[in-house]
């Protein structure tokens, strides 16, 4: 029996990194930068942006006239698109570091299956969100971070933690904001397809911003929780990480919303349409910049600290 094992394969261990253990080639992959989850995450965001002005200025020159079906599946598919916009950078960028395909589209549909499952009918059949959520600020700030703040994000957590999480593909502190983001894009296009469906349809112009609005914020959520997750899997950490992980989530979740509904003067939350949607996709923009920012700044951090503590 050898002395130490990997914490992620159960192979001889030869180094060590705080208290786990690690083979060679899992510890080059805790103490690696992947360079293309960040361009990936960049290039969704420009792609959304693009995405959101094509479909803006062919709406205001053609005005499509769409009833009935027609109409809903038109936003079906623009509500996809988010998540089939990351999907191909990420591939594209992951020729280079190969990702599983297949997790990352079984750990999308699972944020999705859980949006559908418990997410929308915790918020609006048990808790009643839209009957009080909006009543005053108190009420909207408290009631975005404490109830859909922490349930949206403790669901998308669980579409990770308890998938994925125990892989031997899981083998990278980055891959946790990789999955995590996954899973906030799967929430955040079932919640797009259910604002669709209840509308019967929507008006093509206006409903794509906010459906871009909706597939950034939640990735950028999700991207926070992902980087506790992400640390978690390779160092002993204490009982209440994950606890702040998920609660700094929530926090940027729910002051998201408020804000969001400050900005465009209107009492609105991410399942609503926007009087002035394009202060919400600024905003939304500048949440996924400056999260992704932060996130990149603290995983190149870490590990360097990591590398030092070997020397």
């Amino acid at each position: 029996m050898p002395d130490h094992i990997c914490s992620v394969c159960g192979k001889p261990a030869e180094n060590k990194i705080k208290e786990r253990w690690f083979c060679r080639d899992h510890f080059s992959s805790a103490t690696h930068q992947r360079p293309h989850a960040w361009r990936g995450f960049v290039l969704l965001i420009v792609g959304l942006l693009v995405f959101v002005g094509l479909v803006y200025l062919l709406d205001a020159v053609f005005k499509p006239v769409l009833a009935g079906s027609a109409l809903v599946w038109a936003g079906i598919l623009m509500a996809l698109v988010p998540a089939v916009v990351w999907m191909i950078f990420f591939y594209w960028q992951d020729r280079i570091e190969p990702e599983p395909k297949g997790y990352i589209l079984a750990v999308f549909l699972l944020g999705g299956l859980l949006a559908a499952a418990i997410g929308t009918p915790l918020l609006e059949s048990i808790f009643h969100v839209s009957k009080w959520l909006y009543a005053d600020t108190a009420a909207t700030i408290i009631g975005s971070i404490l109830v859909v703040g922490f349930s949206q994000e403790f669901l998308k957590y669980a579409a990770v933690r308890y998938s994925i999480y125990r892989s031997v593909e899981f083998d990278e502190a980055t891959d946790g904001v990789i999955y995590a983001t996954a899973a906030g894009l799967g929430y955040a296009t079932l919640l797009n397809i259910q604002f669709v469906v209840s509308n019967g349809g929507v008006d093509l112009g206006a409903s794509v911003i906010r459906m871009a609005v909706v597939a950034l914020a939640h990735a950028s959520f999700a991207s926070i929780t992902g980087y506790f997750l992400g640390r978690a899997k390779f160092e002993q950490k204490p009982f209440w990480w994950m606890a702040l992980g998920l609660t700094l989530a929530a926090i940027v979740n729910g002051l998201f919303n408020w804000l969001r509904g400050q900005v465009v003067s209107s009492r609105i939350s991410l399942g609503s349409p926007s009087s002035n949607p394009w202060m919400g996709l600024l905003l939304a923009t500048f949440l996924a910049v400056l999260t992704s920012g932060v996130i990149l700044w603290l995983v190149q951090r870490d590990i360097r600290a990591d590398l030092a503590s070997e020397i």
